[in-house]
């Protein structure tokens, strides 16, 4: 296992080809876009500086640039009103940049990776395995090399599991 100097950010304008998350929390409301959320919860209008944020531009460039960015969400319902507001807002804004987005509904079945935390997977090969304490960003972990096949089966398993978001939304939209 090597670990990596990169931030984040870095890698998300080094990749090449794809960068796959994995969600599997129910809460990150203190990781970003508290304003925008608070604005959600009180029936408000998206915030501009929510609506631009310099992560759409993040996931813009990437995707005209031929690159993939794609996740997957684990979650079941009822929504906590942060998944409300992240599929609500976060998604369909993303989206129009051109993220992928899936949903692996476990309301009524076993979660397949109940043990995969949350990360990225860049190019198949770097791993940022995220760490979060109830909603808040605590850190990411960079692994290459070995442990990316760990990660590459959590991605693969539940991918095939997951539906796309637009399909799981208009059945399921609040």
């Amino acid at each position: 296992m090597t670990t990596s100097s990169k931030t984040l950010g870095d890698w998300f304008a080094a990749f090449e080809r794809e960068a796959f998350r994995l969600e599997t929390l129910d809460d990150y409301s203190q990781s970003g876009g508290i304003d925008a959320y608070r604005a959600f919860l009180a029936g408000e209008e998206q915030p501009d500086d929510y609506k631009n944020a310099g992560w759409v531009r993040t996931v813009a460039d990437a995707t005209q640039a031929g690159k993939r960015m794609y996740r997957v969400h684990i979650l079941s319902r009822p929504l906590t009103g942060y998944l409300r507001f992240e599929l609500a807002w976060g998604y369909h804004r993303n989206m129009a940049a051109g993220e992928e987005f899936f949903i692996l509904d476990v309301t009524d079945r076993r979660n397949p990776v109940p043990e995969a935390p949350d990360f990225w997977l860049f190019d198949d090969e770097t791993v940022a395995a995220m760490s979060y304490d109830d909603g808040k960003y605590l850190g990411v972990d960079f692994r290459t090399g070995a442990p990316s096949a760990e990660f590459r089966a959590y991605r693969d398993t539940v991918m095939a599991q997951a539906i796309p978001f637009s399909d799981w939304w208009a059945e399921h939209s609040e």
